[in-house]
């Protein structure tokens, strides 16, 4: 697995990657964003995409706006991750993400990669739901009601 830039040649792929994983737009923080306008790393395995992180980067911190897979638990998403953290350099000092309650398998994944707890916005999704992007079930993994962002974050 080759993990790379994305360029203006793999633009259409990445878009319909994305869509498949209902990533596109994302809502967050009381924005809707489309993940295509931001810098992203492509995971490729064999000539096909294997995963995408978007990133959002500011002047002393990189957000993560999303890191999708097409197979899990093969290391992917931990290779996306770590090439973020070395193109970092010294330019950020934190990495930021937000993921919603009841996305158990990202809050275990992030937490085991250093990153910890920072803030809670509760009824955030719900605000996000009525007022940006109706598309959002009202239930997720594991039938949780999907209710709030939780942000968490890993200095660098």
């Amino acid at each position: 697995m080759q993990v790379t830039d994305r360029t203006v040649g793999d633009f259409d792929r990445v878009a319909r990657f994305l869509t498949e994983r209902h990533a596109r737009p994302v809502a967050r923080r009381g924005e809707l964003l489309d993940p295509m306008q931001h810098p992203a790393l492509l995971a490729v395995a064999g000539g096909d995409l294997a995963g995408v992180l978007t990133y959002i980067p500011s002047t002393a911190s990189c957000e993560v706006l999303t890191l999708h897979v097409a197979d899990q638990w093969r290391g992917i998403g931990t290779a996306l991750l770590d090439a973020l953290v070395r193109s970092a350099g010294p330019r950020w000092t934190q990495l930021r993400v937000t993921t919603t309650n009841d996305n158990l398998n990202a809050l275990r994944f992030y937490q085991r990669r250093e990153f910890a707890l920072a803030e809670l916005r509760a009824g955030a999704v719900d605000a996000a739901r009525s007022a940006l992007k109706p598309a959002i079930p009202l239930r997720g993994c594991h039938g949780l009601p999907i209710r709030d962002e939780l942000e968490l974050t890993r200095p660098l």
